[in-house]
C-alpha cells in the first residue's frame, strides 16, 4: 500500500485559550469572579480599574501642574510623538488575533504571578478576607465550654465527653448508652454511672440537650420551667404518661385521661408546642453565604427592564502609562513582556464584557418570557426549559446552563437564581401546559388555607386542581409537597 497525500474538507469546533478563558468567566459566580479578576489585577501590570486609573491621572494632573516645567508621561509621550503612532496600539503583524489551538496561557505569556506571600486579597499575610471571618460558636463548642465549668470526677469526666461526643446539630443524644460503656474500656464503669452523667448533661444549655427522643427533650424542657408556671404540671403528665394521644392528636382521650376541658387542655397543648423540639439549632451556627445579584430588575413606564450590578465586578482598563513604553520593531525581553501583558489584557477585558453581554442577554429574555411571574407571583409562573432560551438567543444549551448557574437576579418579589423560572410543565385539561413552580405554589396557598383540625389530603389537593383545570396524580402532588418540606395531613393536623 503506497502512501499518499490526500485533501479533506471538514468542520469542527477548536478550543482556543479565548474561548477557554471565556467558558471560565463565564461559569464563575459573582464572588468567584471578584477573585479571579484581583488575581489577574496582581498577575497583570496592564490591567487596573477605571478608579486606580483615574486617581492616578488625577495625581499625576496635579504634580504637573505644580512644576514648573511639568514633564509628559510615557504615556503622553507616546501619543505626542509624530513618529509613534500612539504606542498603545500594536501593530497587527506583531500580536496575533488567535492563539493556537490546543495551548495556554502560560506556553505563550509570561504573566507575573504575585509573590509567595500575598493573597487574592492583596494582603501581605496572604490570607482571603473570607477566611478571616469568624465562623461562629458550635454547639459542641457550648456545651465543652460547661462542662469545663462543671466539677467532675476524671472518670465522669471522661463519659461526659464521649456522651459530646454522641449528641447531633440537632441536640439529640445519638450514640446509646450501652456503646458509651464500651468505649469506656473500663470494667469498673456501669451504666448507671454514665445515666447520672447523662442527667447532668441534660441540665446544660440549652435546656432539652442531650435528650434521646423527642418525649425526653420536651420533658427535659418543661421540668426546667417555673413550678409555679400555668399548666406546667399537666404538660409534664401528657408528655410523660400520654405522649401517644398527643401525638395522634386525640382530643377525647386527651381530655379524659387529663381532667381538663377543652379550653384547659388547648392551653397545655400551646405551652407544650412553645418548646423547641430541635434544642441545638438555637446554638450551632453555620457560615453565613452571602449573595450578590449580578442583575437588576425593574419597572420602569410600565416596562420590566434589566440593568447589570454594576457594583458585581469592577471596570477594567489597560494601564496607558505602562502601554506607552511598549516600542515598536524592539524585541528586548523588557519590551516583549509588556506586549504579552498587553495582549493577555486585552483578551481578559473581552471576555468580561463578553460574560457581560451574555448574561444581560439571558436575564433580559428570561425576564420577558416570565413577565407574568413579576407581575402576579408564582402562580403565573410559566413553564420554561433552557432550550427554550437557547433557541431564543441562538446559543447552545450548555452555554445557557452556565449562564444560569450561581447567578442572582434582584427583583421587586425577592433575590432569585436564575435557574428558578426554569421549570418542567404539566398539561391542563384545555391542552394549554402550568409550570411545576406554579402548581408548587397553589399547593401551598390550599394548604396554607385549610382548616387546621381537617387538613387536605393528597387526594383532596390534586380534586382541586383538576376543578381548576391542572391534571396531576396524586403521587405528584405528595412529590411536590415533599419537595416544600410539608408533612402529610396526618401530620398537619391541629386541635382547633
Amino acid at each position: 500500500m503506497k502512501p499518499t497525500i490526500q485533501l479533506r474538507l471538514g468542520q469542527h469546533l477548536t478550543m482556543t485559550p479565548q474561548l477557554q478563558q471565556a467558558i471560565k468567566l463565564l461559569q464563575l459566580s459573582t464572588l468567584d469572579l471578584k477573585q479571579e479578576i484581583q488575581e489577574a489585577l496582581d498577575s497583570n501590570l496592564m490591567l487596573e480599574t477605571e478608579e486606580e486609573g483615574s486617581r492616578r491621572e488625577e495625581d499625576a494632573s496635579d504634580k504637573g501642574g505644580s512644576d514648573e516645567q511639568p514633564n509628559s508621561t510615557a504615556s503622553e509621550q507616546a501619543v505626542n510623538d509624530p513618529n509613534n503612532e500612539t504606542e498603545i496600539k500594536i501593530e497587527a503583524d506583531s500580536i496575533p488575533n488567535e492563539l493556537p489551538v490546543d495551548t495556554v496561557w502560560d506556553d505563550i505569556y509570561d504573566s507575573v504571578m504575585p509573590a509567595s506571600g500575598a493573597g487574592p486579597a492583596g494582603g501581605d499575610d496572604g490570607h482571603d478576607f473570607l477566611n478571616q471571618q469568624s465562623t461562629g460558636e458550635t454547639l459542641r463548642d457550648h456545651l465543652v465550654w460547661q462542662m469545663q465549668l462543671t466539677p467532675f470526677s476524671p472518670s465522669d469526666l471522661a463519659i461526659a465527653e464521649a456522651i459530646l461526643d454522641g449528641v447531633s446539630d440537632d441536640g439529640y443524644l445519638t450514640t446509646l448508652l450501652e456503646d458509651i460503656v464500651v468505649s469506656m474500656d473500663d470494667p469498673e464503669i456501669e451504666i448507671e454511672e454514665v445515666e447520672a452523667v447523662l442527667h447532668r448533661v441534660q441540665a446544660f444549655d440549652p435546656p432539652g440537650v442531650a435528650a434521646r427522643d423527642l418525649r425526653e427533650c420536651l420533658l427535659i424542657q418543661l421540668r426546667q420551667l417555673p413550678e409555679e408556671l400555668d399548666w406546667r404540671t399537666a404538660a409534664i403528665e401528657l408528655v410523660e404518661d400520654n405522649f401517644d394521644l398527643l401525638a395522634s392528636q386525640d382530643e377525647t382521650q386527651m381530655r379524659r385521661r387529663l381532667k381538663l376541658d377543652s379550653d384547659d387542655l388547648m392551653a397545655v397543648i400551646h405551652l407544650i408546642r412553645s418548646l423547641n423540639p430541635r434544642p441545638g439549632t438555637s446554638i450551632a451556627s453555620q457560615t453565613t453565604s452571602y449573595i450578590e445579584p449580578d442583575v437588576f430588575v425593574y419597572k420602569r413606564n410600565n416596562q420590566w427592564r434589566v440593568e447589570l450590578n454594576p457594583e458585581a465586578a469592577p471596570r477594567l482598563r489597560v494601564n496607558s502609562e505602562y502601554a506607552g513604553m511598549i516600542r515598536r520593531a524592539d524585541n528586548s525581553a523588557d519590551n516583549v513582556t509588556l506586549k504579552n501583558h498587553l495582549q493577555e489584557a486585552r483578551w481578559f477585558i473581552k471576555s468580561l464584557q463578553s460574560r457581560n453581554d451574555t448574561l444581560l442577554r439571558v436575564a433580559s429574555r428570561i425576564v420577558d418570557f416570565q413577565r407574568n411571574f413579576f407581575e402576579y407571583g408564582e402562580e403565573a409562573m410559566k413553564p420554561l426549559v433552557l432550550r427554550d432560551i437557547a433557541e431564543a438567543l441562538e446559543m447552545h444549551e450548555s452555554t445557557i446552563s452556565r449562564v444560569t448557574t450561581q447567578k442572582y437576579m434582584y427583583t421587586p418579589r425577592g433575590t432569585f437564581e436564575f435557574k428558578y423560572f426554569f421549570s418542567s410543565h404539566v398539561s391542563t385539561a384545555s391542552g394549554g401546559e402550568a409550570s411545576a413552580t406554579a402548581i408548587r405554589a397553589l399547593i401551598k396557598k390550599l394548604i396554607g388555607a385549610e382548616k387546621p383540625n381537617k387538613p387536605l389530603s393528597d387526594n383532596k389537593i390534586a380534586s382541586i386542581l383538576a376543578d381548576q383545570g391542572i391534571n396531576v396524580a396524586r403521587r405528584t402532588v405528595a412529590k411536590y409537597r415533599e419537595s416544600m418540606a410539608i408533612p402529610p395531613s396526618n401530620e398537619r393536623k391541629r386541635l382547633a
